[in-house]
């Protein structure tokens, strides 16, 4: 008897040599989440299938956010004009490797991906003045060398810590290179600060550079106007609370905070933000 998939698909999308894009719920920062929302929005994306969560997630505890039931979703979305696939998730709690080899299957036989990015954040110390920079992982050679052209850091040596998991990301890596699929990890830093509230920068630079690679034709003025009414906060709470603006600026010249200090930061930029939202 055949082994019934977990997955569950309802369209028949069009789509040939296709690229995915995939985004985590639980990312620092909500990029994975802003990022495929965005595109998803911004490109007209459809959903067509679904990991279905029984295999993966555990259902005898679910999550409440201001009062909501967060249940487990990974839904599958194309935009066809773009030749475009985006998949968001949570992260699976178990079965990593029938979990992401699903999301393949679902890549490679019903949208013909040719190449896999994976979006994420991580956190940084840095201050939210310092430019974004992109960092990219490939899973070959060729892979590297496509991202080298988009001004991207990719020579970066990282090993898992003996007794940790890879990142859901490599792991994915691993095996769209096993399917001989192109690969690519894409992560952006984010200040610690904003990883509770937003940081529009940070996905701005991962939306200009699949702007660029896939060729989606984006108009970033939608975007470019959060960015600008970021900074316009950001530049206010400078103003209104020296103490703030002075951890910043030791930000900004490398020196470093006490935990205290990081935390109080922490808790004033986002109470100051979602106040002024």
């Amino acid at each position: 008897m055949l082994e019934k998939q977990p997955f569950r698909i309802y369209g028949k999308p069009e789509l040939l040599s296709s690229s995915l894009v995939v985004g985590w719920s639980e990312d620092a920062g909500k990029l994975g989440p802003k990022v495929i929302g965005y595109l998803r929005e911004k490109l007209g994306g459809k959903g067509f299938g679904e990991i279905e969560p029984p295999d993966f997630f555990p259902l005898g505890g679910v999550s409440v956010e201001e009062d909501v039931v967060q249940f487990p979703e990974s839904k599958f979305y194309c935009c066809e004009g773009e030749n475009l696939v985006l998949f968001l998730s949570n992260s699976p709690r178990s079965e990593w490797y029938r979990f992401l080899n699903s999301v393949l299957d679902v890549a490679e036989h019903y949208c013909q991906a040719k190449e896999v990015y994976t979006v994420g954040s991580i956190v940084s110390l840095s201050a939210h003045t310092v430019p974004r920079r992109l960092l990219g992982i490939a899973s070959s050679l060729e892979m590297k060398k496509v991202l080298r052209q988009y001004d991207m850091a990719v020579d970066m040596d990282y090993e898992t810590p003996p007794g940790q998991r890879p990142t859901l990301g490599s792991f994915l890596l691993w095996l769209a290179n096993m399917r001989n699929i192109a690969a690519a990890s894409i992560w952006v830093p984010v200040p610690f600060y904003l990883v509770s509230t937003d940081d529009p920068w940070a996905w701005r630079k991962v939306v200009e550079f699949l702007d660029n690679r896939l060729s989606l034709g984006i108009d970033f003025t939608d975007l470019d106007e959060k960015v600008a009414r970021q900074d316009e906060k950001m530049a206010e709470v400078r103003n209104r609370f020296p103490e703030l603006n002075e951890y910043i600026r030791r930000l900004e010249k490398n020196l470093g905070l006490t935990m205290e200090e990081s935390e109080k930061l922490t808790r004033k930029i986002e109470e100051l933000l979602k106040k002024r939202d």
